[in-house]
């Protein structure tokens, strides 16, 4: 059986891994009302907080997708995330908001629950590129080889 390309393997990682932040990003910045509508009430001025949350979304997964600037994509993803969740999803998971009818309690649990898990786990990955070497697939190295090839 033939091996991956450890190069390969970490693009596939790394489009994969953005691609949560680059959607969502993307969401937070073209369509939001659900995104508004589930924010807790105390959230002041939700548009901007969620332009603001997309910008960070979408520089930070793009930064790792590309393989630009990676360990300072990975760590402001990863401080968002923790905002994120001990700010929204601890939260939510021990109060549900009023607007919620009773019969849909368990649906707003399993929703905190899941992102809050969710959360955890790509700040998991966060950390884990604060370390990473990314393979030969990055922008900065392909600029490199270009800039190489054209002064030989």
């Amino acid at each position: 059986m033939r091996r991956i390309d450890p190069s390969v393997a970490d693009a596939i990682f790394r489009l994969f891994f953005s691609s949560i932040f680059i959607l969502l990003g993307g969401e937070h910045l073209v369509d939001d009302t659900l995104i508004q509508h589930i924010m807790p009430i105390w959230v002041p001025a939700k548009r901007l907080v969620s332009l603001l949350s997309g910008v960070i979304l979408l520089t930070g997964g793009l930064g790792i997708a590309t393989g630009i600037q990676l360990r300072a994509a990975a760590t402001l993803l990863g401080a968002f995330l923790v905002v994120v969740t001990v700010l929204v999803h601890v939260p939510g998971m021990l109060m549900v908001p009023e607007q919620i009818p009773s019969d849909a309690h368990w649906l707003w649990d399993v929703f905190q629950r899941s992102n809050f898990i969710k959360n955890v786990c790509l700040l998991g990955v966060c950390v884990h590129l604060l370390t990473h070497e990314p393979g030969r697939f990055t922008l900065p190295r392909t600029w490199s080889r270009l800039r190489a090839a054209r002064r030989s």
